[in-house]
């Protein structure tokens, strides 16, 4: 397990962007272990398997980052659900835990290269996800994924506990 960033750290960024990596490696922990079952399977009333929760956050990500910050156009950007932004996630028969793990990672790399030395009052251009008047700022946005990846990171903690009573780290 990663550990959290360290106090003294201070550039805005680079403690974004360690506590990105700290969350990733959380979520990944959560998922170690699992039988495919248990990863393809839901414990919640709300219906969510932890390999879908997984595959929300691969697409959340490029959502905000490449789609968004970058305004680069990206295939399919609620890939993690056939409706849109309000439908059910979905994972497919065909993806993996190895495939979702591959890609999340891909995805910490390109946020990394695109936001490091960059100003985090840096305003995200129109084009990509946002238009002319809702364009927040690069630390916006940042701030965004990485309350999306604590939350989902403590609904994962929970999945865990009750599929197989592991708690904590």
């Amino acid at each position: 397990m990663k550990d959290e960033p360290s106090h003294e750290l201070a550039d805005t960024i680079e403690l974004h962007l360690a506590y990105l990596d700290f969350y990733r490696a959380t979520v990944e922990s959560k998922l170690a272990g699992l039988s495919e079952s248990d990863l393809r399977a839901t414990r919640l009333p709300s219906g969510w398997s932890p390999l879908e929760l997984l595959k929300h956050l691969v697409h959340m990500e490029r959502r905000w980052l490449r789609w968004g910050f970058t305004a680069e156009q990206v295939e399919h950007p609620w890939g993690d659900s056939g409706d849109g932004p309000d439908g059910r996630w979905e994972v497919g028969a065909d993806e993996t835990l190895e495939g979702l793990l591959a890609q999340l990672q891909a995805g910490a790399e390109f946020t990394r290269s695109v936001v490091t030395g960059a100003d985090p009052a840096t305003i995200a251009p129109a084009g990509g996800r946002f238009g002319t008047d809702d364009r927040p700022t690069l630390n916006w946005i940042l701030f965004h994924v990485l309350q999306e990846y604590a939350r989902h990171a403590g609904h994962l903690d929970v999945a865990r506990e009750l599929i197989d009573g592991a708690t904590g780290e």
